[in-house]
């Protein structure tokens, strides 16, 4: 099965913020069809890590990703790497008590995995999210680099997407069925449930609204922060003239309003640095109140793409360093 979405859910082109989006309606749906079916009973902890397959990938990866985070461990049985790194997430999966899954790929019996998520060598660590891969770490890597790696991994699908792990019984038979843990409902779902809605049907506006709503109930509300985030930043670029906004930022770069549209763009179109850097240029010259507008729209930019992203942290220390 051809991995999807090879990308986090922090990359903002237009296409991805709809995946990312239609992602959490279907882990949604897959947790609604499972309490329908009446679910399955807890696991055992040694049914936290399994052996995957070419032709067990669909359910055991793709599937199981709608109930919980699933960590791909790209093995081989000569890679002395790989057999110190295995046994250190096999221990974490345990540890971590089914806040992810690991799945494990032995890429000599299943070249083309290895080929589809295009792995130059190995260990090779990938993680699925709602139907969404993404890659963590090549090579290598320290016990608290990888403790770091996945707290962040599940706090992505707690986060965006409602995963909240697996129920784990240490009586529990091996080899039994994953149950999702419960999962309250929220006050704030049916808001915004109808923000995605909005998002789905192209109503920039409805959106907008929809999140806001949910912000003037619950100002800490991170899921309804991203998603406005997103979806002003396409209603400000929705039927712009690209040619237009960038001839207008390459005439004027005193400008704040024409550097400003030219930044919405590169991030719309996924070129991230690029528009950060541009606004961060931008706040170098100017002074005052412009200075100060484009600062808050760069702010805007980070929570767009998310705080934890690299990219936004090397971008707030070269903002500390052009305001002080």
């Amino acid at each position: 099965m051809q991995p999807r979405n090879m990308s986090m859910s922090g990359v903002v082109d237009l296409a991805a913020v709809k995946a990312a989006q239609e992602a959490k309606a279907k882990a949604e749906q897959a947790r609604a069809q499972s309490a329908r079916e009446g679910g399955a009973g807890a696991i055992s902890p040694a049914d936290l890590v399994i052996d995957v397959d070419e032709a067990g990938f669909e359910r055991d990866v793709l599937q199981r990703s709608a109930e919980v985070p699933v960590v791909i461990d790209f093995w081989a049985e000569w890679c002395e790497p790989c057999k110190q790194l295995s046994p250190v997430l096999e221990r974490l999966a345990v540890e971590y008590n089914g806040r992810f899954l690991l799945a494990k790929v032995d890429v000599d019996a299943n070249q083309m995995l290895m080929q589809q998520f295009g792995i130059q060598g190995i260990p090779a660590v990938f993680a699925v999210v709602a139907g969404q891969a993404l890659p963590l770490f090549q090579g290598a890597a320290g016990e608290a680099q990888i403790r770091q790696t996945l707290d962040q991994l599940v706090q992505v699908g707690e986060q965006r997407f409602g995963l909240t792990g697996l129920t784990v019984d240490p009586e529990a038979d091996p080899g039994g069925a994953p149950q999702p843990a419960e999962r309250p409902a929220g006050p704030h779902d049916g808001l915004l449930e109808a923000a995605v809605q909005a998002l789905d049907s192209g109503d920039l506006s409805g959106a907008v609204q929809a999140y806001k709503n949910v912000l003037n109930e619950d100002p800490g509300n991170e899921e309804a922060k991203l998603g406005l985030a997103q979806a002003e930043l396409l209603q400000r670029v929705q039927g712009v003239d690209p040619q237009q906004v960038r001839r207008d930022a390459a005439d004027k770069p005193a400008d704040v309003q024409a550097q400003i549209a030219a930044a919405d763009l590169d991030l719309v179109g996924g070129h991230v640095e690029d528009a950060f850097g541009r606004l961060i240029e931008t706040v170098q010259r100017m002074v005052g109140d412009d200075r100060d507008t484009v600062r808050m729209r760069l702010l805007e930019l980070f929570e767009v793409v998310g705080p934890d992203d690299p990219r936004v942290i090397a971008a707030r220390r070269a903002l500390a360093r052009a305001l002080f």
